[in-house]
């Protein structure tokens, strides 16, 4: 049987493609006008400018994950195993608890942006005048109240294709509003409060989408149903203690070089490196559709324990994974330059083709093996992701602060390459010697 008709004929990969098939109709429409707004952005603002906004997002988005359980893998982790057997009582009883602890983290680091913005803007932006704009873009933390555990419906009741419509919707506004800063005074705040609707216009539509998800599948007593009470939920408060450790890890050592950067370098170096990695971005975008399907997907076989399907359903995934990134690292090694200066309009964004290349080695990686942290969940291992980030991460920080002073955001780059290859391998493995 020829590999096409291998990928044809699997039921179960063909499930995957169809509910991430919208999402990601969604999501390249919803990138291409976000790649339209960057440009837009980089036009009005220039490298200092777009590397200010980069740090103010990048410094409430860290925040963030200092609090954020990862709601969304616990929903999916434990919510689809107790719809899986019928268990409705229990499935309701877990989305409310998590609901309330999301919402209550979420207030908790609005707070500590409002407190610590003085000192984040004098030390990661070396302006006091910024502190303001921390406060602002602040405000969509609490918009983003219920992000995660609506995401995490949404993927178990199989409807995470209405993610991808939300996407779309928020770019058109979000773009509408950077358009609006080419006729208007102060530039600068306008690109802000266009980031800051990317932020608020996901948070409540996710939300009341969620909702609207959990009345069809579980009936409007799912309200109703007590909340999970500490004897029963400890393995549930262990995996969203362990999830939030390591998301908190992942954000620090991967998710928040913008900071590393404006501390060792200075707002400019922040706009080139920002050029960089949101053009390679473009590899999330057939990417964040599988994860998304993907997860339920791996946990339904773990829970089912049908350990040959499951290894074949990864083998199969990560081949169609490789192919899509290998074509595109192509499309960057050869197309890098001429896509930075069309992208930013700035002849100088040149100088970030370097950082652009060493990112797109590490996240070509990443990518093809998106599958590796959520088989490690869905498989009991909570445990092993931190400690194998943790320990990745700190070699990556302790080298950055030798070579990024010295060798700038192409450093910057290559460190985090290092990072995905060295910390998703490691993952990737374990996860395949466990079904093995």
């Amino acid at each position: 049987m020829s590999l096409p008709s291998k990928f044809k004929d699997d039921p179960l990969l063909n499930r995957v493609l169809r509910s991430s098939a919208h999402l990601f109709t969604s999501n390249t429409l919803s990138l291409g006008l976000s790649v339209v707004m960057s440009a837009l952005s980089f036009r009005l603002l220039g490298a200092s400018g777009s590397g200010l906004i980069a740090l103010v997002m990048s410094y409430t988005s860290t925040v963030n994950s200092l609090f954020s359980f990862r709601m969304s893998e616990l929903v999916v982790r434990y919510g689809g195993e107790f719809l899986e057997k019928g268990e409705k009582e229990k499935a309701s009883a877990l989305i409310k608890s998590a609901a309330l602890a999301e919402a209550v983290v979420s207030v908790l680091a609005f707070l500590v942006v409002l407190i610590s913005s003085m000192w984040a803007s004098q030390t990661f932006t070396k302006s006091p005048d910024s502190k303001l704009m921390f406060i602002v873009f602040a405000l969509g933390l609490l918009a983003n109240f219920n992000t995660e555990t609506s995401t995490g419906i949404l993927q178990v009741t199989g409807k995470i294709r209405h993610q991808g419509t939300i996407n779309l919707i928020q770019s058109i506004i979000s773009l509408g509003i950077v358009i609006t800063a080419f006729f208007l005074p102060n530039p600068l705040w306008i690109v802000l409060l266009a980031y800051l609707a990317s932020k608020v216009i996901p948070g409540l539509g996710l939300y009341f989408m969620g909702r609207r998800q959990l009345q069809n599948e579980l009936g409007v007593q799912w309200q109703n149903a007590p909340m999970m009470n500490i004897a029963e939920s400890r393995s549930l408060i262990r995996f969203a203690i362990s999830s939030n450790i390591s998301a908190t890890i992942i954000k620090i050592f991967r998710e928040s070089e913008s900071l590393w950067i404006g501390l060792f370098l200075s707002t400019e170096a922040v706009g080139y490196y920002k050029a960089a990695y949101s053009l390679v971005g473009f590899l999330s975008v057939p990417a964040d559709p599988l994860i998304a399907a993907t997860y339920p997907e791996i946990n339904r076989l773990i829970v089912q324990r049908a350990w040959t399907s499951l290894r074949s359903f990864l083998r199969k995934i990560t081949a169609l994974a490789f192919a899509i990134n290998a074509a595109a690292a192509l499309g960057f090694i050869f197309l890098g330059q001429f896509a930075l200066v069309i992208f930013t309009g700035r002849q100088e964004f040149v100088a970030a083709y370097p950082a652009m290349i060493a990112l797109c080695i590490g996240l070509a990686f990443n990518y093809t093996l998106f599958w590796n942290r959520p088989l490690l969940l869905s498989l009991g291992l909570t445990d092993y992701p931190i400690w194998t980030t943790l320990i990745v991460g700190l070699a990556k920080l302790a080298l950055a602060f030798w070579l990024v002073p010295q060798y700038g955001i192409l450093a910057a780059g290559a460190l985090l390459s290092f990072y995905y290859i060295a910390s998703v391998g490691i993952m990737a493995w374990r996860g395949v010697k466990e079904i093995q």
